[in-house]
């Protein structure tokens, strides 16, 4: 399977099928460690930071990716940690779009 980070979000419109939980294994393989699937419906990750500054870059790095990629997450600020949430909200939940954000998400981190 051509990497994750490798792909480009492609808009999905309402009624498009969510993943069958075989399907959202397969994706979720691919990921970095620290993500979990929430019932099936959506991924969510916590990553941490020494401080809120490098925090708060991070979101915005993240930030200018969805605007990029079309596709936008959930994303939970605080003190030293960022919690992003990702589900395709047209659907009501997992598409391949969100596994290719999470993906391109963890390449930031690194």
């Amino acid at each position: 399977m051509e990497s994750l980070a490798n792909k480009k979000c492609v808009p999905c419109s309402i009624g498009a099928p969510t993943l069958e939980p075989e399907e959202i294994k397969k994706y979720f393989k691919s990921l970095k460690e620290g993500w979990k699937v929430i019932d099936n419906e959506k991924i969510e990750k916590t990553y941490k930071f020494k401080d809120f500054k490098e925090a708060l870059d991070f979101t915005n790095k993240v930030g200018k990716l969805a605007e990029e990629e079309g596709h936008h997450p959930n994303i939970h600020l605080s003190w030293g940690k960022v919690v992003i949430e990702v589900w395709t909200h047209k659907i009501g939940g997992l598409h391949e779009n969100d596994f290719i954000l999470a993906a391109k998400i963890d390449e930031i981190e690194s």
